[in-house]
C-alpha cells in the first residue's frame, strides 16, 4: 500500500493549444479511495493513465509511496488497473483469467491457485472459475476483471468507469460490492467516472476535474453543500443546483420577490445558487411559479417550475416529499428555505446566507 502524490503533473497532447491535464497537483492517503470526476473532456482519465505510465508527463511528477515514478514503465510501478471494457481472455477459464499475471510474474502454481481461491471466495467466484468468459454475466465479468486486478497485491488499484457496462440494477449493487471490498482491501485506489451520483457515493474524497484542471478536492458532503465555483456546484447533486443571474445591493431579486442577503459578496453582478430541496411550493410564498413537469419517483418528487427572472423565462427544479397534488400549468407561489450561495462574476469566491 502507498500514498499517491500528482506534483504538477502535466499532460499536453502534440498538435492541441491547451494541456489535457494541467498542472494537476493532488495527493492521496494510503488506503483512500478517490474518484476523479468530471465532464467528458476533463481530463480523468488522462490523469489515471499518467499514474499508469501509460502517458507519458510533459511537466512535473507522479510519486507512488513517495517514489518518482514518472519515467518508471507501467509494469513497474506495482500497480493494477480495471478497465472499463474488462478485455478478459476469451480462450482462457475464469481462474486462468485471473491468474494470469501472476503467471508473467513468474509466481509458482501453488501459490497462484492459493491466491486465486482466496479472491475467487471474496468476490464470490467460487462456482465459476472452470468457465469461460462468454458463459458469465456482465457482472460477474466485471468482478473477474477486478478479481484479476485484486490477486496481484499492488500498491494502488487504478479503475477507468469499470461499471459503465452494467445495467443501472447492476451498477447500484456492483457499486456497493466495490466499496465495500476497498474497505476491507484498505488498497489505495484512484477510480475515474463521469456520473457524479458513481462519484458521491463512492469517494472518501472526490475531485473535480474540468478542462484539465482540479476545481475542488474534498469529501462529497463537503462538495454539495460548500462548492469552491459555481462549475462544482452545477456538476455535483442530481438534479443540479438551481442558478440564476442577479444584482447585487444588500439583497436581490428573484422573480420580483426581494432576499435580504446583506454584504455578503462584493461588486453587482452575481449568480445565486440553491439546492432543489431548498424550494418549498405551495400557494403563499413571495416568488410566482409555473409547474412545467412533474416527476414522481415513488420516494421523492422533483418538480420543474418556470419563473419570470429579470424579463427571462427561467426553469427551477424542486424536490418535494410525496404526495404531491401539483399539475402541469398550474400557478403556485415559491419560497427559498436554508443555504442559499453567491457567486461572483469571475467565480473566484462563493458566499453562503441561511434564510
Amino acid at each position: 500500500m502507498a500514498a499517491v502524490t500528482y506534483d504538477d503533473a502535466t499532460r499536453l497532447y502534440p498538435g492541441t493549444p491547451r494541456p489535457a491535464v494541467d498542472r494537476l497537483h493532488l495527493s492521496i492517503e494510503d488506503g483512500e479511495l478517490l474518484v476523479l470526476v468530471g465532464p467528458s473532456g476533463s481530463g480523468k482519465s488522462t490523469a489515471l493513465r499518467m499514474l499508469a505510465g501509460l502517458e507519458p508527463l510533459d511537466g512535473g511528477r507522479v510519486l507512488i509511496g513517495g517514489k518518482d515514478v514518472s519515467g518508471v514503465r507501467p509494469r513497474d510501478r506495482d500497480i493494477a488497473m480495471v478497465f472499463q471494457n474488462y478485455a478478459l481472455y476469451p480462450n482462457l477459464d475464469v481462474a486462468q483469467n485471473m491468474g494470469f499475471a501472476l503467471k508473467q510474474q513468474g509466481v509458482a502454481k501453488e501459490e497462484r491457485a492459493k491466491r486465486v481461491r482466496e479472491v475467487a471466495k471474496l468476490l464470490d467466484l467460487e462456482p465459476y472459475l472452470d468457465r469461460k468468459p462468454r458463459n458469465l454475466s456482465g457482472g460477474q465479468r466485471q468482478r473477474v476483471a477486478m478479481g484479476r486486478a485484486i490477486v496481484r497485491h499492488p500498491q494502488v488499484y487504478l479503475m477507468d468507469e469499470p461499471l459503465s457496462n452494467l445495467d443501472a440494477k447492476l451498477r447500484v449493487q456492483t457499486r456497493a460490492e466495490l466499496v465495500e471490498l476497498q474497505t476491507r482491501l484498505a488498497v489505495t485506489t484512484v477510480y475515474v467516472t463521469h456520473d457524479q451520483v458513481e462519484a458521491m457515493t463512492m469517494g472518501h474524497r472526490v475531485a473535480v476535474l474540468r478542462d484539465g484542471e482540479l476545481q475542488q478536492c474534498d469529501a462529497p458532503s463537503t462538495l454539495y453543500h460548500q462548492p469552491a465555483n459555481l462549475f462544482v456546484a452545477g456538476f455535483i447533486g442530481s438534479p443540479a443546483m438551481n442558478t440564476l443571474p442577479v444584482t447585487l445591493d444588500g439583497a436581490v431579486k428573484i422573480a420580483g420577490a426581494e432576499i435580504r442577503i446583506g454584504e455578503a459578496l462584493g461588486g453587482e453582478r452575481a449568480t445565486i445558487g440553491f439546492r432543489p430541496e431548498g424550494v418549498s411550493i405551495g400557494a403563499e410564498g413571495p416568488i410566482p411559479a409555473q409547474i412545467r413537469i412533474v416527476e414522481d419517483l415513488g420516494s421523492e418528487v422533483f418538480v420543474y417550475l418556470v419563473i419570470e427572472h429579470e424579463g427571462e423565462e427561467r426553469r427551477i427544479v424542486a424536490k418535494v416529499d410525496p404526495p404531491f397534488a401539483g399539475e402541469p400549468d398550474e400557478n403556485v407561489r415559491l419560497t427559498l428555505r436554508g443555504a442559499v450561495h453567491l457567486f461572483d462574476a469571475a467565480e473566484a469566491r462563493r458566499a453562503t446566507v441561511t434564510l
